[in-house]
């Protein structure tokens, strides 16, 4: 798979996202066959629901769209690491490849309330069988923090 590629298109929703007022984190999981499923971004302030991160909308969208609430063998690219509940849903949905830009420390340096326990610790913890790459185009996925900060409409939570 086309890592860069796909990356891409999780940043290009995230910064659509961010147009819409909401926080810079985008989402798009890819199926076995190379075929992206959804792709989505973050609609925490949007929804007014707190778990509404983009890996967590991503999840919903190709779940809904597959008919399954299994999702194996599909990657999911994330703009960031995902935090330790999505790290569970992508689990607990079996994808089997999770691929990040920024990590969570960058997100906790951008002022989100992160908890900082790593993908590879939630893995290791869990006997998750996920594979993990992470610092796919790490600066320009950590750059939309500095993006999103750089707007008077930011908030974090």
């Amino acid at each position: 798979m086309d890592d860069e590629r796909f990356m891409r298109l999780a940043l290009a929703r995230s910064a659509e996202g961010m147009e819409e007022g909401q926080t810079p984190f985008g989402a798009c999981i890819v199926g076995k066959d190379g075929e992206v499923i959804s792709c989505e971004h973050n609609r925490v302030w949007k929804d007014t629901d707190v778990t509404a991160h983009g890996e967590i909308v991503a999840i919903r969208e190709a779940c809904r769209k597959t008919g399954s609430i299994k999702l194996e063998g599909a990657t999911i690219y994330s703009t960031t690491e995902p935090c330790p509940m999505c790290f569970s849903a992508i689990h607990w949905a079996g994808i089997g490849r999770i691929v990040f830009g920024a990590s969570i420390r960058d997100a906790k340096d951008a002022g989100f309330s992160e908890l900082t326990i790593s993908n590879e610790e939630m893995k290791k913890r869990g006997n998750s069988p996920v594979e993990i790459e992470g610092g796919i185009l790490k600066e320009e996925c950590a750059k939309q923090f500095k993006d999103w900060a750089a707007r008077e409409d930011h908030r974090t939570y």
